[in-house]
């Protein structure tokens, strides 16, 4: 999965950039709004995706003082599967947050972090997680374990994406934070908590 462009997967036209763009606002939208909105700078290009997608009925289409104005239609029997493209992001988390919650040894803490989280890379991207587990809790428990590679599994399984799961125990976390900069800065900056605590101090202290 592109992990800046999750609908890509589907959609990987201009279209989906677009639809991206009319998705997320119920206002009507110039041609070169929508084109600045997308970051492309053709503006003719993103033009020919509105009127095409006008044509299907997926976008309204409006004439105002010269100007066409335009909207995604969201009576449009396609307008869901819009919706669900562009929230897969969101559901990648949702599914996690589930998943997590079916562990019969619950972690301290879980958050994703890295690109996934910030909402940009590709395919080639890792879904980064750190998962923190209590001290008395071995990271080779049969239970555990299964947790965690199960996890991976399925992760992959709904992305495509590897999942590079970083473990440490309560008592581990001063040494990641010592030791471990890069990862610290991505935390301090990315994390999206996804199960358990807060994340700990240690490791978003500036």
């Amino acid at each position: 999965m592109d992990v800046e462009r999750p609908y890509a997967a589907v959609c990987p036209t201009l279209d989906g950039d677009v639809l991206r763009v009319l998705a997320g606002t119920t206002r009507l939208l110039t041609g070169r709004e929508v084109a600045r909105l997308t970051g492309r700078s053709s503006h003719s290009g993103v033009l020919d995706a509105l009127n095409r997608l006008a044509e299907h009925g997926l976008v309204t289409r409006m004439e105002l003082n010269r100007a066409f104005l335009f909207a995604l239609n969201r009576d449009h029997l396609a307008a869901p599967a819009v919706d669900i493209l562009m929230g897969m992001r969101q559901e990648l988390l949702r599914r996690i947050r589930g998943e997590l919650a079916t562990w019969r040894i619950a972690p301290v803490h879980v958050s994703l972090f890295g690109s996934a989280a910030r909402g940009d890379g590709d395919t080639r991207s890792d879904v980064d997680l750190l998962v923190i587990r209590s001290d008395g809790i071995d990271e080779e428990h049969p239970s555990w374990r299964a947790q965690i590679d199960g996890l991976s599994d399925q992760i992959q399984r709904w992305t495509g994406n590897h999942a590079a799961i970083i473990e440490r125990t309560n008592s581990q976390i001063a040494q990641l934070s010592a030791a471990e900069l890069p990862l610290i800065a991505e935390l301090r900056s990315d994390a999206i908590l996804l199960s358990g605590s807060e994340i700990p101090a240690a490791l978003t202290a500036a």
